[in-house]
């Protein structure tokens, strides 16, 4: 089949998700070797669309989240890999919900989302694996680093014979690192992004919103607004620290989203993000907890 704005690196094609890859779509990647080929992430436009243009013979997960799995449900018979640590989101729908870490009432909300909309099957015959793994393709590899941080196992995906690194949702949007679930850490993300600087490509391919992005220069560029994000959570909580505050109010002021996004995840990730930076500002010495619950700015 045909795929509308479809853009070769060499042995990699980008095919890009509806509306540039805007969530709840993204950008998924084909790799071809002379033996076989690989799909990475089939989104919902993948699902939608009910088929890529080269069919797979395995299927690579940067991660385990939603919006990365609806195409799966094309390929159920296709082996899958995803890394270990984010195996136990495809053992079974509840494995992906410990991920999220949701509260009773908005996980009873996500659950039949995730089926219907999202098309999730668990597939439990996954193959894992780790940093450093490499999946030969014949001719051309994929080379997996880990980069957790939105989950545990989130990997970039690089293939050297494209000089073309897929980062998953290490996307360099305006709206910065996502960190809100219970598989999420600040500081894993953190490192993360600094192995980034690192990885020796031309092309970063990121699965929503930026697509790709070609030149050294311009990448660097991009990734040091994207981690700024972190900054300016932190400044503006420190800011509204000043006064004393719970972790109710700090959830409802918003720093994470914007008060107009409304859906069923909004505030537990606020409520997970704020935890992870109260933590850090505690152990920083920048922030006391004055009662139980009650924090401001030391």
């Amino acid at each position: 089949m045909d795929w509308p704005d479809a853009l070769e690196l060499g042995p990699v094609t980008v095919l890009t998700g509806e509306n540039g890859g805007e969530y709840p779509h993204g950008n998924s990647v084909l790799v071809r070797g002379a033996d076989r080929t690989a799909l990475l992430d089939p989104s919902l436009t993948v699902a939608e669309r009910g088929a890529v243009p080269v069919a797979p013979d395995l299927v690579v997960l940067s991660h385990v989240h939603e919006d990365h799995l609806p195409g799966l449900s094309l390929f159920l018979e296709t082996p899958v890999h995803a890394h270990g640590d984010d195996r136990i989101g495809l053992e079974s729908l509840d494995g992906l919900c410990q991920i999220y870490g949701m509260s009773d009432e908005s996980e009873a909300i996500w659950r039949p989302v995730l089926v219907e909309q999202f098309r999730y099957r668990a597939r439990p015959d996954a193959i894992p694996f780790a940093d450093g793994d490499r999946i030969d393709l014949g001719g051309v590899e994929i080379q997996v680093l880990h980069t957790p941080g939105h989950t545990r196992g989130h990997s970039a995906l690089l293939v050297p014979e494209a000089s073309a690194v897929f980062l998953g949702d290490i996307e360099l949007t305006g709206f910065g690192p996502y960190y809100g679930d219970a598989w999420s850490d600040l500081e894993d993300f953190e490192r993360s992004l600094e192995r980034c600087r690192q990885i020796d490509a031309e092309h970063f391919i990121t699965f929503h919103h930026k697509g790709t992005v070609s030149g050294r220069d311009k990448f660097l560029e991009m990734l040091d607004k994207f981690a700024g994000a972190i900054t300016r959570r932190e400044n503006a909580m420190l800011e509204y620290l000043k006064q004393p505050h719970t972790l109710d109010e700090m959830v409802d002021t918003r720093f994470i989203y914007r008060p107009h996004v409304e859906n069923n995840f909004v505030l537990s990730v606020e409520r997970r993000s704020a935890i992870l930076h109260l933590e850090r500002f505690v152990k920083q010495g920048r922030v006391l907890e004055l009662e139980a619950g009650l924090w401001q700015v030391a």
